[in-house]
This record gives structure tokens, sequence and C-alpha cells, in this order.
């Protein structure tokens, strides 16, 4: 086993408060993707097939 290996450090240990911040910037980020997808996705219904349509 390498010295890397054998060393018990755990890192960086977050506290409650860091904690929580870090999961509700998660779920912040994760609301917005999902936000963004569902937005695409009605524009480009609204849009339609004509979308594939374009003047050559």
């Amino acid at each position: 086993m390498s010295a890397v290996a054998d060393k018990k450090d755990n890192g960086i240990v977050l506290t409650e408060a860091q904690k929580r911040a870090r999961r509700g910037r998660s779920i912040a980020i994760a609301v917005t993707l999902a936000t963004l997808v569902v937005l695409f996705y009605v524009i480009t219904l609204v849009k339609g097939p004509g979308l594939l349509n374009r003047p050559l």
C-alpha cells in the first residue's frame, strides 16, 4: 500500500450549515435546469414541424 492510502485523512469536513447551503444550491441548480429543459421542449412544440422547413 502506498503512503497516501495509509493516511486516514477525511479531507474537508463540512458543518451542518454548509451542508444545508450546498443542498440548497444543488436544488436551485436542478430546478433551473429542469425549467430550461421544459422551456426548450415547449418552444420546440410551439414552433412545430415547420422548424425543419427552411428555405434553400
